[in-house]
């Protein structure tokens, strides 16, 4: 058997051996791509029905309860009213926990570049803040400062409970001043399963108009004030929770494409590596042959 025989049937083992295990990872990612897009596609309605609420709320308010409610707006109002950037941002940067997902958290880097290059020479401080270990790797090599970085889960999706945790620490956070906004960088799904990085502004949150409804639309037979903070509380949470799935979206879709295209490789591969086998089985069996008739005297 010649080098080359051996050299293509031991690469053609190699890769029959490698296409079960991209045939899983694809399997896999779009399970997972499919189950993340049900689950943002599912809060739709009961987004809507949260916002809903808050117009009701505010009637039922006393005039110093409805101040109280109003803080954020306020807060919002002095934040447009000042230089974007001029106070304290907290930024949220969501990337991969695992790889395999191509230029994922490259895309992601560059916009976060191109956010802090658009801020450039204006004062305040910014606060990075970042989810998914490849990225937090690939924001410490480049030299990028966090405030603190956390894993996601390997074998399920971002959980709410911890978007709710996060968005009431940050509205805690901005009703004392403490910061001004809060803004989120995250790939968004651009159909196709295709994505582009995107910036978005979580905090201060953009609540439905006030006065749409009257005293005498509902009946609230609990303390308003506590109802409204509370449905503020959730709606951010919410915001902030599909955000992660609309990051999760992406990440399945870039690998589940990257498995697509892998396989679809190693099948062409696997095709002409069996082209190339059968001509040098049938290059070695002449050979044989030639020299079986030469050794017993059919050649000269």
């Amino acid at each position: 058997m010649t080098y080359e025989l051996k050299k293509a049937e031991g690469r053609l083992t190699n890769i029959q051996k490698v296409k079960p295990i991209l045939a899983a990872l694809r399997t896999i990612s779009l399970g997972s791509w499919q189950i993340a897009r049900n689950r943002r596609y599912g809060l739709g309605a009961y987004t809507e029905r949260l916002l809903g609420l808050l117009p009701l709320l505010v009637p039922h308010m006393p005039a110093n309860g409805r101040g109280r409610a109003t803080a954020r707006r306020r807060r919002r109002a002095n934040a447009e009213a000042t230089p974007q950037g001029s106070g304290h941002v907290v930024t949220l940067v969501i990337g991969s926990e695992r790889g395999l997902c191509g230029q994922y958290n490259k895309v992601i880097l560059e916009e976060l570049a191109r956010t802090f290059e658009a801020k450039k020479g204006e004062s305040g401080e910014v606060e990075i803040v970042a989810l998914g270990s490849r990225l937090i790797r690939e924001l410490t090599q480049a030299g990028t400062t966090l405030t603190w970085g956390r894993a996601l889960s390997m074998t399920s999706l971002p959980t709410y409970e911890m978007a709710h945790a996060l968005a009431v620490e940050w509205l805690v956070r901005y009703e004392a001043y403490e910061l001004d906004a809060v803004d989120v960088v995250y790939n968004a799904d651009e159909g196709a399963g295709t994505y582009g990085s995107t910036t978005v502004r979580l905090i201060p949150p953009e609540l439905p108009p006030e006065g749409a409804g009257t005293p005498g639309d509902v009946i609230v037979e609990t303390d308003p004030m506590r109802l409204y903070v509370r449905v503020v509380e959730q709606w951010t949470a919410i915001a902030l929770y599909r955000l992660l799935l609309a990051a999760a979206v992406t990440e399945h879709s870039a690998r589940y494409q990257l498995m697509e295209s892998a396989t679809q490789n190693a099948d062409d591969l696997v095709d002409e590596l069996m082209l190339t086998v059968k001509s040098a089985r049938r290059e070695a069996i002449t050979r044989e042959m030639q020299e079986l008739a030469v050794s017993a005297g059919l050649l000269g």
